[in-house]
């Protein structure tokens, strides 16, 4: 099972590069719900490695990445990159610990951080995270009047997850079905689009360069307008987490090394 190679994959890590996982997920497709037969496996982890490495004066390379071989995308964060960026709500990291695929979660730290997202969490931030990921995925595949269907995910997604923040002040959910049923009225045309698309991707249907589909593409118009006004009335994180971040930190090498750390 490809789950199986993964997890060894992830020992093999541990063991070349002397870290720690604490956690890995699916990131991509498969975590959103609508892969197709041939989807990589974009799987994302966080490590810590030994306390002397963060003891040193230079900068060291904090990513751990691997080339992409047998469907498999395997790269990760080290601890002190994640939690910094945590503080800034960064919405991958944000999904990563929210993903309906996990492979392993060997310590406290990942429960630790997801307890206290909500105090970090910053609508606006991410909002333009997602906004952004739409404007650049409509802007490079669907401008034409043949366009690459398949990448109407890539855009309807991250409008998706801002209608939900706009909604709810909250991470949106990874699910895409999940953002379709709860945004998108059931008996309208645009959500009947969209399920036939839907249908048509998980069936294994090559979804290449096709006209492009009306309704939704009104759709995708009128929500990347809407947001580019209304996102400047979404709030911003208050921050202030710093010494707690620390503490978790701290806490994190001595769980995992078994070290004594005055916290």
């Amino acid at each position: 099972m490809m789950e199986d190679k993964i997890r060894l994959e992830l020992q093999q890590i541990e063991q070349e590069e002397k870290v720690r996982i604490l956690y890995a997920c699916e990131s991509g497709s498969r975590a959103w719900g609508f892969p197709s037969k041939d989807s990589d496996y974009d799987v994302r982890f966080i490590y810590i490695r030994e306390v002397e490495w963060y003891l040193s004066i230079h900068e060291k390379r904090d990513v751990i990445e691997r080339p992409i071989s047998d469907l498999l995308d395997i790269n990760g964060w080290d601890l002190k990159k994640a939690l910094y960026l945590f503080r800034k709500s960064n919405p991958p990291l944000l999904e990563w610990l929210q993903s309906p695929i996990q492979y392993l979660e060997t310590s406290t730290v990942a429960e630790q951080i997801r307890r206290i997202s909500p105090l970090t969490f910053s609508p606006r931030s991410c909002m333009y995270h997602y906004l952004n990921m739409a404007r650049g995925n409509f802007r490079d595949y669907l401008t034409g009047d043949t366009v690459r269907i398949k990448k109407y995910f890539y855009v309807l997604r991250p409008l998706l997850a801002c209608g939900w923040i706009e909604r709810n002040g909250t991470m949106p959910p990874m699910e895409f079905d999940y953002l379709v049923r709860e945004l998108i009225p059931e008996d309208s045309e645009l959500n009947r689009a969209i399920r036939e698309l839907l249908d048509r991707k998980k069936a294994g249907d090559e979804l290449d360069y096709e006209p492009r589909l009306t309704r939704i593409h009104e759709y995708l118009i009128e929500q990347i307008a809407y947001y580019e006004k209304t996102i400047i009335e979404q709030k911003q994180a208050d921050g202030g987490l710093d010494g707690q971040l620390d503490k978790l930190f701290i806490g994190a090498l001595q769980e995992v090394w078994g070290v004594p750390l005055k916290v």
